[in-house]
């Protein structure tokens, strides 16, 4: 396979004087710039990068893309991540010139078309959140968790409250605790009970003067809906703590209940999953976060504001963390989940909501005689099923693990496995609202025939990929990546 063209470097491919570009020669003095910077950072020549014509790049990343899974071409059932179709029409609108040609730096009166779409979703996505305050600015979930509790910290410096934690479920997203750190506060962790819910009494136990924050998952991640939510923000309240939403599962509750309404004080939406966009391959993604009123001063700066039938930025914001983003984010993820919202309206937002749970339970219903799912036989969204029989049934080491890479040879990618951790050999599986009937029975009936195949065809899955199972244990603590020639 390594003597495949479509599977050798560009380093292997590349010939002394080959060129895709001619670029003509620099117009800038370079002497000013240089002086400014440290000699020891400078480099003593160029990079040596790959020489290349243009039809030989295009066919090397052409022929790289037909090796990939996507959303496109194959059913992407990722747990958590929330990986469904996204309308092509709203590709189309984030790539007209009137959008796509706005210069970051251009003057506020020659950009009113884009900031009024930016206002509009400013106040789309607090009414759908119960929170109006709205920040557009963060890059992701996990930025938008960040940038939502150095405001919860802004807002108790502010009120001279000395507060240093944080409380998140041991169920949550290892973000939630990750994003408190960064943000200065003490991690704590809350139990969880058996259905992922979150443990009163551990709470409660928990819970003092110094908590600041605690951050929820609802729906949380085993797809299932905490009723104990409006009892855990007057808990928390009483304290005089927030409480935080991490909305990375608000596809399942779209128009039925608004997070400000069940007691959330802060939440953070990813548009790219329960609205619009591409998602995956790192990006570029987007973290608008929605808080209360008594929050608002604390946003980061700036924000679209509306100066009677005109828009600009407000950047006069004394009481703001300050800019948590080059520019004003990743507009163009945000326009794609400006298209979609509005293309919905509130009846069809609602529906998305029914049918990613409909497609669900649907799924649900249909593995769960041989892929039991400890939550019982209801979710949300997503559920997580158990492949720890197989353990005994076929003498399997890593069950999950051999369905998920067994599932690449049938053309599924495989859903997310072993988290969370409280389900032994968890396979984490979310169909999302845009998948037909047809091909979660074709999925319910490819994961029935692998389960019933010889373990030894499911111990050295996947057979038909270009790349047989790796040594993900060893890729993950000895990476070796090649960025020029051997």
């Amino acid at each position: 396979m390594r003597n495949h063209r479509s599977t050798r470097l560009l380093f292997e491919l590349s010939h002394p004087g080959r060129r895709g570009i001619a670029l003509p020669a620099c117009d800038v003095p370079s002497e000013p710039i240089d002086a400014s910077i440290p000699a020891s950072m400078l480099a003593d020549a160029p990079p040596p990068l790959p020489e290349l014509g243009e039809s030989d790049v295009v066919r090397h990343f052409t022929n790289l893309s037909t090796f990939n899974m996507s959303v496109d071409t194959h059913f992407y059932p990722l747990g958590s991540c929330t990986m469904k179709y996204n309308p092509k029409r709203n590709e189309r609108f984030a790539a007209l010139p009137g959008f796509a040609d706005v210069h970051p730096l251009q003057d506020d009166r020659t950009a009113q078309g884009m900031l009024a779409l930016l206002f509009e979703l400013q106040v789309l996505l607090g009414e759908i959140a119960g929170l109006p305050a709205v920040s557009l600015q963060p890059a992701a979930g996990a930025h938008g968790e960040l940038a939502a509790l150095l405001v919860a910290a802004a807002y108790f410096r502010d009120r001279e409250e000395h507060r240093t934690k944080v409380l998140t479920p041991d169920s949550a997203h290892g973000t939630n605790p990750a994003s408190a750190r960064m943000a200065g506060f003490q991690a704590v962790t809350v139990k969880s009970t058996a259905n992922g819910g979150v443990d009163l009494d551990d709470l409660q136990a928990k819970l003092d003067d110094q908590v600041a924050v605690f951050m929820i998952t609802n729906p949380n991640t085993l797809g299932q809906f905490d009723r104990n939510v409006g009892r855990i923000a007057d808990l928390v309240h009483a304290r005089g703590g927030l409480i935080y939403l991490d909305g990375a599962n608000m596809n399942a509750i779209l128009g039925f209940v608004r997070p400000g309404d069940f007691g959330a004080d802060m939440m953070h939406f990813n548009p790219h999953k329960t609205f619009s966009g591409p998602h995956g391959g790192g990006g570029p993604g987007a973290g608008p976060i929605c808080v209360r009123d008594t929050l608002e001063p604390f946003l980061p700066s700036p924000i679209v504001v509306r100066d009677g039938i005109s828009y600009r930025l407000d950047r006069d914001r004394p009481r703001s963390i300050g800019q948590v983003r080059s520019f004003f984010g990743n507009v163009g993820v945000l326009i794609r989940a400006y298209c979609y919202i509005r293309t919905h309206g509130p009846d069809g937002l609602r529906r998305v909501a029914e049918n990613a749970v409909l497609n669900a339970n649907y799924l649900l219903s249909r593995v769960r005689h041989f892929l039991p799912s400890p939550q019982g036989d209801r979710c949300m969204h997503e559920f997580v099923a158990s492949a720890e029989k197989l353990k005994t049934t076929k003498g399997l080491k890593q069950p999950a693990m051999d369905i998920a890479k067994r599932l690449l040879d049938y053309g599924y990618h495989a859903p997310t496995v072993y988290f969370p951790l409280t389900v032994p050999e968890a396979l984490m599986i979310e169909p999302t609202e845009t998948e037909s009937k047809d091909t979660l029975d074709a999925f319910a009936e490819t994961l029935f025939r692998i389960t019933d195949e010889p373990a030894e065809l499911l111990r050295e899955a996947p057979h038909s990929t270009w790349i047989s199972r790796p040594d993900e244990v060893q890729a993950a603590r000895a990476p070796r990546m090649r960025w020029k020639p051997d």
